[in-house]
This record gives structure tokens, C-alpha cells and sequence, in this order.
């Protein structure tokens, strides 16, 4: 069973920093894709940003970009989200996702839920104004 642990949320104010990591319990298992995705008290999740795990392509929702940045670092199987200048609307529990199926790097494809076969538990971001 593959395992995604989360880690790096907190409470910051608004414009600070923050940076999240998610490692997998396993090595490898034909991870194609890895994603951040969150989801606010009473909203639906919504996608964050993704990245193919062997050649870095990344994928970012417009709400995020030029603020959020993902990568990864394959010999230590982390995944990571730095966010700078946050904003009260970050407020979230960020989950990362990982996926065996990159879907020929379509956008649309990396943007959905369904396209990950396994979660993390989530980690709480609390951004005060």
C-alpha cells in the first residue's frame, strides 16, 4: 500500500511564505504524475498544481500562478509546493496525489481528482490577514 505523507502547513499571515512536502512510503510504483490539490471549509477540492514526475512538466491552476511553485525531487521521492505571497483565500487543507497515469500531459487530464490513485491525509494552510 502506498503511503503519502504530508508535511509543512501551518498558521502564517498574509504575504508570508510557506513551503509543503509530501514523501512516498514506497520507492517507486510507476509513479507518472503528482499533484497538490485543496479544499476550503464548505468548498469543493480543487486543483492546485502537478507535475510529471520524470521530466518536470508543470501544471499550475491560474488562482496559484506566479505565487506557487511544485517540484520534486525523485532520489528523495518528495513532492513539494513552495508558496509565497499567500493570501487569505489559500486557506486550505492541501492535499498532494500521486498518479500512474500522466495522461499523454494533457492539462485537462492532470487537473482532475480521478486522475490520482492514491492521497495523502492532507495538511492545514491558515493564512491570516
Amino acid at each position: 500500500q502506498v503511503q503519502l505523507i504530508e508535511s509543512g502547513g501551518g498558521l502564517v499571515e498574509a504575504g508570508n511564505s510557506l513551503r509543503l512536502s509530501c514523501t512516498t512510503s514506497t520507492r517507486t510504483f510507476s509513479t507518472a504524475v503528482m499533484g497538490w490539490f485543496r479544499q476550503a471549509p464548505g468548498k469543493a477540492r480543487e486543483f492546485v498544481a502537478a507535475i510529471s514526475w520524470r521530466v518536470a512538466n508543470t501544471f499550475y491552476a491560474d488562482s496559484v500562478k506566479g505565487r506557487f511553485t511544485i517540484s520534486r525531487d525523485t532520489a528523495k521521492n518528495t513532492l513539494y509546493l513552495q508558496m509565497n505571497n499567500l493570501k487569505t483565500e489559500d486557506t486550505a487543507v492541501y492535499f498532494c496525489a500521486a498518479g500512474q497515469n500522466y495522461g499523454a500531459g494533457q492539462s485537462s487530464f492532470v487537473r482532475v481528482g480521478s486522475a490520482y490513485d492514491y492521497w495523502g491525509q492532507g495538511t492545514q494552510v491558515t493564512v491570516s490577514s
